[in-house]
């Protein structure tokens, strides 16, 4: 029998103190934060690869949980600052990140002034109130054995069931995942739908497999997923390489293990479930936030015809951004994968007929040299080999990223500055560094309503899980509106966000000489924040010392 040793709010196995880092257990231990509890641990014996040892690594089906307690003293608890919690995290760059862009935001404005308890409700929401890791054993076709992890972090039930995408690519791991969940939280939050955060996902990669071998992958993760999700649980739905396709084999895999239908995943296929103008709603909505910072910021003189856009990515978000773009009558000068990216030449830009036609090469998994290198389209473009397109486009009205994480450094943010480039919205989570956060806001302060103009993903890009909410109600309400329906609940939810954002900032973070715009990041910082926050206080997950 192993000893086991209370420490503080702690129970720990000795034989696990020995064999696993404390970090990896205890990153948030200290005497004011919260503790958690894991559970459900089993172990395989592996080797260092740099000692040759053979040691214990606890990784399969592991669960972390918050729990928050009153200590049994009667000195009054000192709530450090929002920033010191990250010094007990463990290496998780990404998470630290949007961490510390939300905590930076929430200091600078009047909120904790105002409202100084709320310090410990963004103690309290930094940590998980649960992580859930387990195996992805499958078969591929050589009947070989493989295995890949599989991750689900519910991060934030406050405001209903924990809704978030599934990501399956290599990059994916622990750091990734809560950086996404932690985003999701307040972005689901600005849409006024009854939704939690989370994110899920593996690190398993769909490029170079068949389709048997994604088939067999989907239904060895839902078979290990399916013990922690729910309609009125948690509702995951697509993210990077997990198309309709995919949350259809998923369904059948959730279906089969439950024996029964119920909405427990969004992205669905139309004929048994779905939501008309999924696929399309983050695209739209991205381009329907920035309609209404163009017309404000121009007192409603302007809008998107004649603007030229510069965007990145060639997946949905990328597409259907271009796609309404086009239709409200902009131009699309770039578009771009992790190959490298093509620039118009001229001033035609990119067609709706050459969207397609990148839609059917993406459908395939073919890059966009493929484009560049045919024959019909070759003198259209230029191709850039390995590059971004920012500081290639020229003079730019608007520039949308909607590729991946981090993708505007600081000097492609001013070198779009440079370009002319008035307004920027993230169609992709946490698209710019905080550099270009910050050349961005000092641009906008000193140069008023000639400046940048920047609006964040947790905003700019919530259309694509409002409609997922959309899709959950019709899901229970066992209805299915019509695209006009959807389309125009979206617009409402697009409109109420950006005044939302532009509201709050106005109240929260005081602005200069007249002519300066509001901060619309720190505007979706607190307003979403402080939704969940306040939610979280009524239901007892904090409470003011």
């Amino acid at each position: 029998m192993m000893r086991r040793r209370a420490v503080g709010a702690w129970t720990v196995s000795s034989a696990i103190r020995r064999t696993v880092r404390p970090s990896f257990f205890f990153p948030f231990f200290s005497s004011s934060s919260l503790p958690l509890l894991s559970h459900t641990l089993s172990s395989t014996p592996s080797s260092s690869p740099s000692t040759g040892s053979t040691t214990k690594r606890y990784q399969h089906n592991i669960t972390f949980c918050r729990i928050p307690y009153r200590t049994n003293t009667n000195t009054k608890p000192t709530t450090p600052p929002p920033t010191a919690i990250m010094s007990n995290l463990p290496s998780e760059p990404e998470f630290e990140q949007a961490y510390k862009e939300l905590a930076s935001t929430l200091e600078n404005s009047t909120l904790f002034e105002k409202n100084p308890e709320y310090k410990k409700a963004l103690e309290v929401s930094a940590i998980p109130e649960r992580v859930i890791q387990f195996r992805v054993t499958w078969e591929n076709d050589k009947g070989e054995c493989q295995v890949n992890r599989g991750y689900r972090v519910q991060f934030n039930s406050a405001l209903g069931p924990y809704k978030g995408g599934l990501r399956f690519h290599p990059s994916v791991n622990l750091s990734i995942l809560k950086f996404l969940g932690f985003e999701q939280i307040f972005k689901n939050a600005l849409t006024g739908l009854s939704m939690g955060g989370g994110k899920g996902g593996a690190d398993f990669d769909p490029k170079g497999k068949s389709d048997n071998e994604i088939r067999k992958f989907c239904v060895a993760f839902m078979r290990e997923l399916n013990k922690h999700i729910g309609a009125d649980t948690d509702v995951p739905a697509g993210d990077i390489g997990v198309s309709p396709r995919e949350i259809g084999w998923m369904f059948g895999a959730y279906r089969a293990e439950k024996n029964k239908w119920e909405g427990v995943l969004t992205g669905k296929g139309g004929n048994w479930g779905g939501s008309l103008i999924r696929p399309e709603a983050t695209g739209y909505g991205l381009v329907y936030y920035v309609q209404h910072m163009i017309q404000y910021a121009s007192s409603g003189k302007e809008s998107f015809t004649g603007k030229r856009v510069a965007i990145s990515g060639s997946g949905n978000v990328a597409q259907y951004a271009a796609l309404k773009a086009i239709e409200l009558g902009a131009t699309i000068v770039s578009l771009s994968d992790s190959k490298g990216a093509i620039i118009a030449k001229g001033d035609a830009g990119i067609t709706p007929e050459v969207v397609n036609y990148i839609a059917a090469l993406k459908v395939k998994r073919k890059s966009l040299t493929e484009l560049s290198e045919s024959a019909e389209y070759k003198d259209q473009f230029e191709y850039m080999d390995g590059a971004r397109p920012w500081v290639h486009v020229g003079q730019v009205d608007v520039a949308l990223p909607c590729a991946t994480q981090n993708e505007i450094s600081g000097e492609e943010a001013q070198a779009l500055v440079d370009a002319g480039c008035r307004f920027t919205a993230e169609g992709s989570n946490m698209g710019s560094t905080q550099e270009a956060i910050d050349v961005f806001e000092k641009v906008r302060k000193e140069k008023k309503a000639e400046g940048i103009w920047y609006g964040p993903g947790k905003a700019a890009n919530a259309g694509g899980v409002a409609v997922s909410g959309l899709e959950m109600a019709q899901n229970s309400a066992r209805l299915k509106w019509t695209s006009e329906e959807v389309d125009e609940k979206l617009k409402g939810i697009m409109e109420a966000c950006f005044q939302n954002c532009l509201e709050t900032a106005k109240e929260f973070v005081p602005v200069g000489e007249d002519g300066e715009l509001p901060s619309l990041v720190a505007g979706a910082n607190i307003a979403g924040f402080s939704k969940v926050a306040a939610a979280m206080r009524d239901q007892g997950d904090w409470w003011a010392n």
